[in-house]
């Protein structure tokens, strides 16, 4: 015999529409906390070998913090750090955690940028719709002017970015961009001139090339092309 649920009040369908809406709204919206850590591929190391040892998170941040294994002077920013660097670990597969935890300094350098994609969509944004288009029009060349512009048109779809104190948009932009030196897309030092580097493609072993998967995003985040689609015969 099937009973019906009762209909829910007015008010409870108020509430469950304020949360649907703001979980739109959150998806939409840049995470921003990443100045609390750079690419930090060898501590994204020294954690991945940790939670191979733990197998679950939980464990895993008692564990780094019990240790220092961060290497910090504050419990504070040993925590802060740890918060950043496992919020994007925990995006990575098994498989790429191991490359991380087990793999060369290349590959370190690449699980720990594929990281990065997986939770900052600035990242992807920038490498997809920035410097890729930039390597692919035959203008290597990354220009201070180039990343102005960039930011200023993601601001428009992304206000929480304007809304930033100069300070902390200075941070973000710093961050970004030692970042993208770090993992081997950006070479060079800025010049007086406002030239901030060449664009150029990171070294990617075998098994971290197949570990980056089909996703167009992920690979334009190496500045790779997606994958042609074989066609049916």
């Amino acid at each position: 015999m099937f009973h019906l649920r009762p209909p829910l009040p007015n008010w409870a369908l108020l509430v469950d529409w304020r949360a649907m809406a703001k979980a739109v709204r959150e998806a939409g919206r840049y995470c921003l906390s990443f100045t609390a850590a750079g690419l930090k591929p060898e501590l994204a190391a020294v954690m991945a070998r940790t939670h191979a040892e733990t197998g679950n998170w939980k464990e895993t941040r008692a564990l780094v913090l019990e240790r220092n294994a961060l290497q910090t002077r504050s419990l504070a920013s040993a925590k802060r750090l740890e918060t950043e660097l496992r919020q994007r670990l925990q995006l990575l597969s098994d498989e790429q955690l191991k490359l991380l935890a087990e793999g060369s300094s290349d590959d370190r350098l690449a699980m720990a940028w594929l990281a990065v994609l997986k939770r900052i969509q600035l990242t992807v944004e920038l490498t997809r719709d920035l410097l890729l288009d930039k390597l692919e029009g035959g203008d290597a060349l990354l220009r201070r002017s180039d990343m102005t512009g960039f930011y200023e048109a993601s601001e428009q779809q992304h206000p929480e970015l304007q809304a930033l104190s100069v300070s902390s948009q200075q941070k973000v932009r710093s961050t970004v961009l030692s970042m993208l030196r770090e993992a081997g897309l950006l070479e060079g030092k800025t010049s007086r001139s406002g030239q901030l580097g060449t664009v150029q493609r990171p070294s990617l072993s075998p098994q971290a090339l197949a570990l980056i998967g089909d996703d167009p995003d992920l690979r334009a985040g190496f500045l790779l092309k997606p994958k042609q689609r074989r066609a049916r015969r």
